[in-house]
C-alpha cells in the first residue's frame, strides 16, 4: 500500500488520543477542515481550549496517570469512530547507547509510550466502527531492521516495545479494525526540532492519506507516512 493518490474513503468520525499539539493537533485541525466530527484529548487546560476551538469535542487524558487513562471507556461510550490515532509519546533524555537513563527518565517514558497504549487501546476498542483504521505513531526508531547508531536509545526502546504492542493488539482486533503502527517521518514540531525534514503540515496530509488507503491486507503492519512498508 503506497500513498501516492488520495482515496475516496474518507471517515465519518475521529478519534486522536494526544492532541493537544504537533502532529496530534494538526491531524484534529486537518480533519475538522473536512468537515469531519473529532474527539480528541489533551491534559492541559490550554490543550482542551486548542481543540474546542478548532470544534473537536475535548477530552481530558493523560495517558501516563493511572486514574486519568481509565475514564476513556465511558466518556466515548456509544461512539463509532472511523479512525483512531493513539499519537500521545514522549522523547525522554537523548542519551545514547551505554548512557544509563534514571529511573524517572525510564518510567516517564515508558509510562508514557508503552504503558499508555496498553491502556488506552483496550478501552477504545469497543468505539471502533467496523473495519476502523487504528493507527499507533511509533517511529522507524524503533525498528531494529532499519536502526544504524544507537542514539536516543531509551526512546528507540520505547518505540520498539510500542512496536510490538501494536502488533499484539492486531491479533486481538483480526477483523474488526484494520491496525497498523505509523512512522511520522522526522518533523517540525517541539520534539522534532527545527532541522527536520517535515513540516506538521505535510507529515499529517500523509497520514491521513495513509490511513484511509488501508485495505484488510495491510492489517497488523508498520508503515512510513507516506504509506511505505518499514521493515521492523
Amino acid at each position: 500500500m503506497t500513498a501516492a493518490a488520495t482515496p475516496a474513503w474518507q471517515p465519518r468520525s475521529v478519534l486522536v488520543i494526544g492532541a493537544s499539539r504537533g502532529i496530534g493537533l494538526e491531524l484534529v485541525r486537518q480533519y475538522r477542515a473536512q468537515g469531519v466530527p473529532v474527539v480528541a484529548t489533551a491534559r492541559s487546560d490550554a490543550g482542551l481550549a486548542a481543540l474546542q476551538a478548532l470544534g473537536a469535542k475535548a477530552l481530558r487524558l493523560d495517558v501516563a496517570s493511572t486514574a486519568g487513562a481509565s475514564g476513556l471507556a465511558w466518556q466515548i461510550d456509544g461512539e463509532a469512530f472511523d479512525v483512531a490515532i493513539v499519537n500521545a509519546g514522549v522523547y525522554g533524555p537523548s542519551k545514547s547507547a551505554l548512557q544509563t537513563p534514571t529511573e524517572a527518565d525510564f518510567d516517564l517514558v515508558m509510562r508514557t509510550n508503552v504503558l499508555g497504549p496498553m491502556r488506552v487501546i483496550p478501552q477504545l476498542a469497543d468505539a471502533l466502527a467496523p473495519q476502523a483504521r487504528l493507527g499507533l505513531l511509533t517511529s522507524r526508531m524503533g525498528s531494529l531492521a532499519l536502526r544504524t547508531n544507537g542514539g536516543g536509545w531509551l526512546y528507540r526502546a520505547s518505540k520498539a516495545a510500542a512496536n510490538s504492542v501494536l502488533k499484539d493488539a492486531s491479533f486481538a482486533l483480526a477483523g474488526r479494525a484494520i491496525c497498523v503502527a505509523l512512522h511520522p517521518g522526522w518533523v517540525r514540531t517541539e520534539m522534532g526540532g527545527d532541522d527536520a525534514d517535515l513540516s506538521v503540515e505535510d507529515s499529517v496530509r500523509d497520514l491521513r492519506r495513509t490511513l484511509a488507503g488501508l485495505t484488510p491486507a495491510d492489517h497488523g503492519g508498520f508503515f512510513n507516512h507516506d504509506g511505505q512498508p518499514l521493515a521492523w
